[in-house]
């Protein structure tokens, strides 16, 4: 368990780099780097300790070892040099073994502030290295900080799923174990954790051998994509005690190198989403598909031993899409590889992503003997349903575990039987499954009601309402921008235009729903409207369906997880439960007032804009007087310049993608070094700000900060502040305010020079007074997130009013 101290020393490293390093991967990364640093000096001294030498830090290394970095009386500079020389020059020791090269590789100090370091280095010198579990947990809950989706479409998966499949799958020490996706490492990790359990007597005293705890050690290995999440994964199994750690560089789908490599187990959390333009896979696979998704799924299956099994987390597109590759890759599970499927709810990877997931459980072994599949559905996890994920009383995965894991002993015994009757969850003939040629995998296709049902009797939508047909349908051409009544289509919009024309018009005896018939938008209304062109159905509700109940039934209830295809002939064979009117309207009422509270967040974090009050005392400057304004360099033509670049080089579009942004970082495209020393190109440093010369970004005022260095094209502009006059958010905020139609007189076409641009005139404070509103504009901003986590958590309360009458 992490203690106290640990976790106040990661959280204080942390702190220290927000200010220069926003990104919380870069600043894993660093606190990694320094980690390991701090380490091989430890393990110096330890030799020195046993009568033996240094090696990490011996000859010409030696002026880096860390006592002569922390040494007081050094200077500020001197000690940011020597750190920023000494980690970039690691690779180069020859006495550093190849996992430590690995970690140093292309590290860098991606800030010049001494005191920064100072004090970051001040933190990391107070721990002390080992092979303790407390230091494995201490950077568990470092790593827990890279919960944001990757460029790949990775998420980190939550700790308590990751111990639930390994629980499930049951690893062993003497089995092969693999995850072909490994981010940092934590399905390889926990499995390691839990073999030693499993090998460990009442006395904590392990049964395993040194050479069965080799092996072990051996026998797990990792993929990765990404060569930062391979050196972030390796030094997460150093610090669990797995000194040579088995993790590669390799792309799963698209390499053949590792294609002969199996094993018996295979845990993984593959990325959820394909680039643009999907996966170019070379021809092994038994799947055709360029879905990352897809083919992740049939790689795991296919690289399975004759008795090996898996425990992959698939998003809801894998269960029951029905493109060919889906459909194919359901076949082959179904027949060959599938024990059961876990259902879990919408809200496991909140609050990064609100894609609905679901464990497949593959066993070559069980799944030639079961003549069914097994379905459990999880509509609790231990955790609310706000994006702060916060710990709950209710839980189902303990139940499906045991039921689970009782299930899959019975089919290996051969005693299945008729009398196996989960509480969770249903087994499923296989020849049902096949019988349409869909092989659906969501569990609710096969029940006559879902799981967990509610106490009230279930009707199909149609027999509960009527269709109101309008007068007339107005066609977009005719909506007006401002007039007496509303045009209602099926767009997210309330509202999407205006009409005078009041023989058009639906006047309602009874708030009625608007239901988009392609987009699934719901609307309720009450008052005169017409109808914009085609694509909604107006729905009148029967005299024992209350509209408003409905509403927020439809609006609450993710039908297409139930199997509805966005049609409105299908909807009406929708069965929903159906209280009596006054508990419906009790509902309603808790609903809606959960809603006001929504609608008051939602207008906070909406319109929330950061902005300076001018003290007209401040000093009036012009931009360069205080800045270097430099226009960015043509973008090179061709792909020998793009291909494997590592330097972000900034667009016009990339920063009207994300429209404002203090730590701004990315880009979609990434030069290489022979972009840079053939073209030239310049590299902007840190805290530039970005603002376009030209095209539509310009007048709409997109403005954006650099958190990392990189190149820029020629649209944009870089502003770069003279730190000893001005701190570069505070420039930013102020520029933010510009209107930049005033700075040219050409309003056809937003072009602008960078001398506009220095001219530009704001007004300045001294730089603490600058520092002191930037970090009142940080505190503005953090109550804005608080608004937009008590807006998720009664998002959250809503979902669970609509869940409890339908009992899940």
């Amino acid at each position: 368990m992490l203690d106290i101290d640990t976790r106040r020393r990661i959280d204080a490293a942390r702190d220290i780099l927000v200010g220069k390093v926003p990104d919380p991967k870069s600043q894993v990364e660093q606190i990694t780097i320094a980690l390991i640093y701090k380490f091989m000096d430890d393990m110096d001294a330890r030799s020195e300790e046993l009568g033996g030498r240094r090696s990490f830090f011996a000859g010409e290394f030696a002026r880096y070892g860390w006592p002569r970095l922390v040494r007081s009386g050094l200077g500020g500079h001197e000690m940011l040099n020597l750190y920023a020389e000494a980690i970039a020059r690691m690779p180069e020791n020859p006495e550093v073994p190849p996992l430590f090269r690995a970690i140093f590789s292309n590290a860098y100090l991606p800030y010049r502030d001494p005191e920064t370091l100072r004090s970051f280095l001040r933190i990391i010198d107070e721990f002390n290295y080992d092979h303790s579990e407390r230091l494995g947990d201490a950077y568990e809950y470092l790593l827990s900080v890279l919960g944001a989706q990757g460029d790949a479409g990775q998420f980190r998966t939550p700790r308590h799923i990751i111990d639930f499949i390994v629980a499930v799958i049951d690893p062993q020490q003497d089995e092969t174990i693999l995850d072909p996706a490994c981010g940092t490492a934590g399905f390889l990790i926990s499995a390691y954790k839990h073999i030693l359990d499993a090998n460990t007597d009442v006395n904590g005293t392990s049964n395993l051998t040194p050479d069965q705890h080799s092996r072990l050690a051996g026998n797990l290995k990792g993929y990765d994509i990404s060569p930062d999440m391979v050196r972030l994964s390796q030094a997460n199994m150093y610090l669990h005690g797995l000194v040579n750690p088995q993790i590669y560089e390799y792309d799963t789908l698209t390499s053949e190198e590792r294609w002969n490599d199996f094993a018996d187990v295979i845990m993984a959390n593959p990325p959820f989403m394909s680039p643009k333009g999907g996966i170019r896979p070379h021809q092994r696979f038994a799947v055709s598909s360029r879905r990352s998704e897809v083919l992740f799924v049939d790689y795991i299956a296919e690289h399975l031993t004759a008795g090996g099994r898996a425990g992959v987390i698939v998003p809801e597109g894998v269960i029951f899409q029905s493109q060919r590759g889906h459909t194919q890759l359901r076949r082959m599970l179904v027949e060959e590889y599938l024990a059961a499927v876990v259902s879990l709810p919408a809200g496991v990877f909140k609050p990064y992503s609100g894609v609905k997931t679901s464990i497949l459980i593959l066993d070559r072994t069980l799944a030639q003997r079961a003549e069914g599949i097994a379905f459990f559905k999880a509509s609790r996890d231990g955790y609310d349903l706000g994006d702060q994920r916060r710990p709950i009383a209710d839980n189902d995965l303990p139940t499906i575990q045991a039921e689970l894991t009782e299930y899959l002993r019975r089919v290996r015994e051969g005693v299945a039987g008729d009398d196996f009757a989960p509480t969770l969850g249903i087994v499923v003939g296989k020849e049902l499954i096949a019988a349409d040629g869909e092989y659906n995998l969501s569990g609710e296709h096969y029940y006559e009601r879902p799981i967990n049902d509610g106490e009230y009797p279930r009707y199909p939508l149609g027999s509960l309402i009527d269709t109101v047909t309008p007068p007339a349908k107005i066609p977009k051409s005719a909506f007006e921008p401002t007039g007496l009544y509303p045009i209602i289509d099926q767009s997210q919009n309330e509202i999407a235009g205006f009409t005078n024309d009041a023989e058009k018009l639906v006047f309602p005896e009874q708030p009625l729903v608007i239901f988009g018939d392609h987009t699934c938008v719901v609307k309720l209304t009450d008052a005169p409207f017409a109808q914009g062109g085609d694509g909604i159905k107006i729905i009148s509700t029967r005299e024992n369906l209350d509209p408003e109940y409905l509403y927020h039934t439809l609006r609450n209830k993710p039908l297409e997880s139930d199997g509805y295809r966005r049609h409105f002939t299908l909807l009406k064979k929708y069965e929903i439960p159906l209280p009596p009117l006054k508990v419906q309207r009790e509902l309603v009422a808790e609903i809606e007032g959960y809603q006001r509270v929504i609608d008051g967040c939602r207008a906070v974090v909406d319109n929330w804009r950061p902005r300076i009050a001018v003290d007209p005392e401040w000093e009036m400057v012009e931009i360069g007087d205080i800045a270097t304004v430099q226009a960015g360099d043509s973008a090179p033509q061709g792909k020998e310049y793009f291909e494997d670049g590592r330097f972000p080089f900034i667009r016009t579009a990339d920063v009207g993608a994300v429209h404002r942004a203090a730590h701004f970082r990315g880009s979609r495209d990434k030069v290489n070094d022979k972009a840079v020393s053939e073209k030239r190109l310049r590299l902007f440093p840190q805290g530039t700000i970005l603002f376009p010369k030209s095209g539509a970004s310009t007048f709409l005022n997109h403005r954006v900060v650099m958190a990392e260095p990189g190149y820029v094209a020629s649209h944009l502009a870089g502003i770069i502040c003279d730190s000893a006059q001005a701190d570069p958010i505070f420039v930013y905020y102020q520029l933010c305010q510009v209107d930049a139609r005033n700075l040219t007189a050409d309003q056809s076409y937003p072009s602008l020079r960078t001398k506009a641009i220095a001219a530009i005139t704001i007004a300045l404070p001294p730089l603490s007074v600058q520092r002191a509103i930037v970090s009142e504009l940080a505190a503005e901003g953090a109550a804005v997130e608080g608004a937009r986590g008590l807006m998720e958590g009664m998002l959250g309360r809503v979902a669970g009013v609509v869940g409890r009458v339908w009992g899940i």
